[in-house]
């Protein structure tokens, strides 16, 4: 029986599947994501870690796989993304590689977005968390780096490269730092010529627009190679270590962040619909066939008229494993939150614990509403900010667990409906539907309260792990077997449940999506005060 390999490096887990050509999971495994290191501010980890992990994940598989693992015809890898792997010319990492919640380059914006060309059509969309300022903050701090530095890939390119020894990148994983490299807003630039121009070119109509690498003194070679997602990066490589020379000469595809390939494997990459991947974090966004701009919400090209308008939050799964270690219920998780991995998703909350935390939010509610705003590490869409910080809002003397509990579930979806308001807008179309993935999408009532909250039906996918299918749906189009990622998608991806919104809380929550805007806003300076007095008050 014919297999491929789909592997998925997610923030929490690394998960790795033997998946047939009609989207059947023959064989799964998982090993914990390494943590990394984190400070104040700071999030980093060693590439090589994720090598490690990789090669962990596939000896699992392959110790329970009845062989399929001979049967692999290709492989695909999608993974965590906003992570920067810094290389020198001989393909060895510089310095650990500086994973999404990093916000150092903070410090660097004030001096930075004033050189940048303020015509460019990506200069807006720079702020802490983007690959240039990373990049200037790299130059800035760490020159002897900066000096050596080779090219810039993604996590999941990191790994193709291990694996087949070619440097390359998709488009949408790498957008940001591919629209940065853009010289003229007017054409399209062969992205590919650009990242292998010789050091400081620009391509043609540069003085029009200079690029905003060029601008902030960033040679445009560090972009690597740029591939279709369906495309070959290259085939594994003879002599690889353990489990991994059983497959030499396997091709591998070049595949996107784990937000696509999870959009794929929910079947919603295609116009009319939303999706929302809720695990450690939430990522929300609207698809639509022509190229829309919101406030706030990153727009990319997901393939041929096809647009997503949305982006990546810091906040999600997190919230309620930090509210469960807080109330010491249960323990083992508080322990777990307490370690320098906090990364949890739901998945836990609603296996081993997920009773005791139904039983949490099956308490007596009291009367008065209480709003939770779930900045606990900054934000990134739509406020792209830092210094934000979370907040209980109208708490009063009554209000007891489940009260805190409602309202943390509930804060992440009124921030989800805020992330939808403003891509409908964009669009101008009201999605049909949410398809709705990752580990919180086991969870029935919180797939209810999104659907309430956002007021469009909630849609889950069969496949528990849409990741590994996304991933798989691109391996099989990639070897032919589907002529096209959509008639791949159409016949791998098969919907789950379905979640219509209740009308008998609509007129509530339409008044909490009004009151939770305006606190947002109300508390964004005090935020700002209280982060820029951290380590003031001695202990």
């Amino acid at each position: 029986m014919s297999v491929v390999l789909a592997c998925d490096l997610g923030g929490t887990n690394f998960r790795v599947a033997l998946i047939d050509a009609a989207g059947q999971t023959l064989a799964e495994a998982h090993v914990p994501s390494p943590p990394g290191s984190a400070g104040a501010g700071w999030a980093e980890i060693d590439p090589d870690e994720w090598w490690s992990t990789l090669i962990a994940a596939v000896t699992a598989l392959a110790a329970h796989d009845g062989g399929l693992l001979a049967q692999v015809q290709a492989m695909a890898i999608c993974g965590v993304t906003r992570t920067q792997v810094f290389l020198d010319a001989e393909g060895r990492s510089l310095r650990p590689a500086m994973t999404w919640r990093d916000a150092r380059a903070e410090e660097l914006l004030a001096e930075l977005l004033p050189t940048l060309p303020a015509d460019h059509p990506e200069a807006a969309q720079v702020n802490a968390f983007h690959p240039l300022a990373r990049l200037a903050w790299l130059h800035r701090h760490e020159p002897q780096y900066a000096a050596q530095l080779h090219v810039v890939l993604e996590p999941k390119d990191y790994l193709n490269f291990r694996l087949t020894g070619a440097q390359a990148t998709d488009a949408i994983s790498s957008a940001r730092l591919l629209a940065s490299a853009r010289t003229d807003e007017d054409s399209e630039v062969h992205l590919a010529s650009v990242a292998r121009s010789e050091p400081g070119a620009e391509a043609a109509g540069s003085s029009r627009h200079p690029s905003l690498l060029h601008a902030a003194g960033i040679t445009a070679n560090v972009v690597p190679q740029v591939l279709a997602p369906t495309q070959c990066v290259g085939r594994v490589m003879a002599g690889l270590p353990g489990i991994l020379a059983k497959l030499a000469g396997v091709p591998v595809y070049a595949c996107s962040n784990d937000t696509w390939a999870a959009v794929a494997g929910l079947g919603a990459l295609r116009t009319g619909y939303a999706y929302n991947i809720s695990g450690t974090t939430e990522v929300l966004g609207v698809m639509g066939s022509e190229e829309a701009q919101a406030p706030g919400l990153m727009t990319v090209q997901w393939g041929e008229a096809l647009y997503q308008v949305g982006g990546p939050g810091q906040n999600g799964a997190d919230t309620l494993a930090w509210l469960l270690s807080l109330l010491r219920e249960p323990l083992s998780l508080a322990a777990h939150a307490e370690s320098a991995q906090v990364h949890s998703n739901v998945q836990h909350l609603t296996g081993q614990t997920g009773l005791s935390f139904d039983a949490l939010l099956a308490g007596a509610r009291d009367t008065q509403p209480l709003l939770f705003l779930p900045y606990l590490q900054g934000e990134r869409v739509p406020y792209w900010d830092a210094n934000l910080r979370g907040a209980f809002v109208g708490l009063n003397r009554r209000h007891g667990a489940t009260d805190l509990a409602w309202a943390v579930i509930e804060g992440v979806a009124f921030l989800n409906r805020v992330v939808l308001e403003r891509g409908e807008r964009a669009t101008g179309s009201t999605v049909r539907e949410i398809r709705y993935g990752g580990g919180a999408a086991a969870n029935p009532l919180w797939c209810q309260v999104k659907a309430d909250i956002c007021e469009r039906p909630v849609v889950t996918g069969q496949a528990a792990q849409p990741g590994l299918l996304g991933a798989a749906i691109v391996a099989w189009t990639g070897v032919g077997q589907y002529p096209s990622l959509s008639l791949a998608q159409a016949q791998m991806a098969k919907p789950g449940l379905r979640y219509e919104p209740s009308a008998d809380c609509r007129d509530a929550y339409r008044q909490l999506a009004a009151l939770y805007a305006q606190a947002t806003e109300a508390l964004r300076p005090i935020s700002h005060g209280l982060a820029a007095m951290d380590g003031q008050i001695a202990r």
